[in-house]
């Protein structure tokens, strides 16, 4: 592609006079200078970029506003991985990381994740709304678009064969004024003919008053698109690691990289707060920190601009106004890069509400802000007036990792030859994950065959088996199985109805996280209307009996945020 990296510096001046420049290194356009804002800095690097580009802005830009943010690093400090000599070296230990874990782990191959926080997911691949994205918003032309239909179609099998639940519950974007109509119908046919969108249509309002009651009765017509769908993405994260590891795949938590020695375009080592390893190749699944991977593997050519999203969690009570995913589209210009959320029923019948997409120079800040709660709510009570704030039971919020060209990076090294880099992944990065980890375990299988025999792994076994869910049992399945194990019969957790022997059972996953928020994410212990206000001390009790400990050593959810301070009495 060409760039008329002129004509980019002509607009950066009449914007910002002489204060930022571009120049074109590397293959990047690089922008430097100083600025004062945030906002002006986002501003700044997006006049010089192209929409689904390959060509990709390297953000330089001394911001006053954004100091330095340094990335937490765990408490831990050992050398349990020190001399380490994997196959490969995957880097983050969100949906990307570990599904490419997954798919490496049919070949006999020794891979080692590194996940720097105390768990799996908990970043933004525990931090959004679990859609199974159509791709009706997407044309052809970006890597987006590219994976998103593959990834759609591979969810049925792949959960199956995880023990996830899924649910294709459709999604319908509701229009309030029928002279868009037939812009819409356009609009729809172009992306059913050509961009692959097959399952797009319009609805009728009555037609969609029909499926969904309780929606606005202003909806004149909708789009809708069936193959939409719903699954816990933490869920599904974990479900995935725990399948490597059953598969001959280690995954190491509590374990950041640091710093990476390179040498004649190589990485030769890879320094972690748990020693130094040395990788044949690195994959780069860093989330909003990827770029900072790049940069340490000196192959930086593209930036993260982290994008803050809040959702809202409803009661299930209110899971009963409606059955889908769905949002009310407003037609004006909007210069922000979200379609300003919906309303999506979870695959565990509870509404969640959002997101909202704010830029953040901030890469781990999830604070939750309350106009971003206030804001989502407006927008979509349009869609469905019977929400309300009074059902919120929980909120959180999550940062996406989106480059300047708003696409995908899935692609090796451009100047050091041992990294592929998964990155600028947001959404709909859940969606795409099955079909992005097939593509990059064949790019890695064929960088290690030039070195070494890559055999397949005949012993692989995609089945992964959950731990039993007993509030989705008939009574003669719940009784059979108390009669097998009485703890299945001492319920814990009175909102999800939750049993001692299903902690238990996620105590002794292949993943073993024995916190409080670590059993909540794997079996929803404190996940339902109390928020575990009557669950939690039972809870913590089991696992300092599992592990043997007293209850003052047991953690929330990592080694930093300690249950208990000690007795009272």
């Amino acid at each position: 592609m060409n760039v008329n990296v002129k004509k980019i510096n002509k607009k950066l001046q009449e914007r910002f006079g002489n204060a930022v420049h571009a120049r074109l290194q590397n293959g990047s356009i690089v922008v430097s200078g100083h600025l004062s804002s945030w906002a002006d800095t986002i501003t700044a690097c997006q006049m010089a970029a192209t929409k689904y580009s390959t060509v990709h802005v390297v953000n330089n830009i001394i911001c006053d506003e954004a100091k330095e943010q340094k990335m937490r690093v765990p408490s831990l400090k050992d050398d349990a991985l020190d001399g380490r000599q994997p196959d490969i070296l995957i880097i983050g230990g969100g949906i990307s990381g570990v599904s490419i874990a997954r798919e490496l782990s049919k070949w006999n191959l020794d891979i080692l994740l590194l996940e720097k926080e105390a768990d799996l997911a908990l970043q933004a691949s525990g931090r959004n709304d679990g859609e199974v994205h159509p791709g009706i918003d997407l044309s052809k032309g970006s890597k987006k678009h590219y994976y998103i239909r593959k990834g759609n179609a591979m969810y049925d099998e792949v959960c199956k064969e995880l023990d996830v639940p899924f649910k294709r519950v459709g999604q319908y974007v509701g229009f309030t004024n029928i002279y868009f109509k037939p812009f819409v119908a356009l609009y729809c046919l172009l992306r059913k003919k050509r961009d692959g969108i097959w399952d797009t249509k319009l609805i009728s309002g009555e037609e969609l008053k029909r499926l969904e009651p309780n929606f606005s009765k202003d909806f004149k017509f909708a789009i809708s698109n069936p193959t939409s769908g719903c699954v816990c993405p933490y869920g599904l994260t974990i479900a995935y690691a725990e399948n490597a590891v059953q598969n001959g795949a280690e995954v190491a938590l509590n374990s950041a990289v640091l710093s990476m020695k390179v040498e004649n375009g190589e990485i030769k080592s890879v320094e972690t707060n748990r020693g130094t390893i040395y990788p044949r190749l690195v994959i780069n699944a860093a989330g909003v920190f990827s770029d900072d991977i790049a940069e340490m593997a000196n192959d930086r050519f593209f930036s993260i601009h982290p994008r803050r999203g809040t959702n809202s969690i409803l009661d299930k009570k209110a899971g009963a106004f409606m059955h889908s995913i769905a949002s009310i589209k407003e037609i004006k210009v909007s210069k922000t890069h979200s379609k300003g959320g919906g309303i999506l029923h979870t695959v565990h019948d509870n509404l969640l509400v959002g997101p909202d997409a704010i830029e953040t120079y901030e890469k781990e800040n999830v604070e939750t802000h309350k106009e971003s709660i206030a804001t989502v709510f407006e927008k979509q009570k349009k869609t469905m007036p019977r929400l309300s704030e009074r059902d919120i039971i929980t909120y959180f919020t999550g940062v996406r990792a989106p480059t300047f060209e708003e696409d995908f990076i899935i692609e090796s090294g451009r100047r050091t030859k041992n990294i592929i880099h998964c990155a600028g992944i947001q959404s709909p990065g859940l969606t795409t994950a099955p079909a992005v980890a097939l593509d990059i375990e064949k790019m890695a299988v064929d960088f290690l065959k030039k070195e070494k025999d890559v055999t397949r792994n005949e012993s692989f076994n995609p089945i992964r088996k959950g731990v039993p869910v007993l509030n989705e049992m008939s009574d003669e399945e719940r009784n059979a199985l108390i009669k097998q194990n009485p703890d299945y019969g001492v319920i814990v957790c009175r909102c999800e109805e939750i049993s001692k022997g299903e902690i238990l059972d996620a105590l002794r996953s292949p993943i073993c996280v024995p916190t409080v928020d670590g059993i909540k994410k794997r079996i929803r212990p404190g996940m339902g209307r109390c928020q575990g206000g009557f669950c939690a001390p039972l809870v913590t009790q089991i696992i300092a009996d599992f592990l043997g400990v007293p209850l003052s050593e047991v953690k929330k959810s990592s080694a930093e945020s300690p249950m208990t301070f000690g007795r009272t009495k």
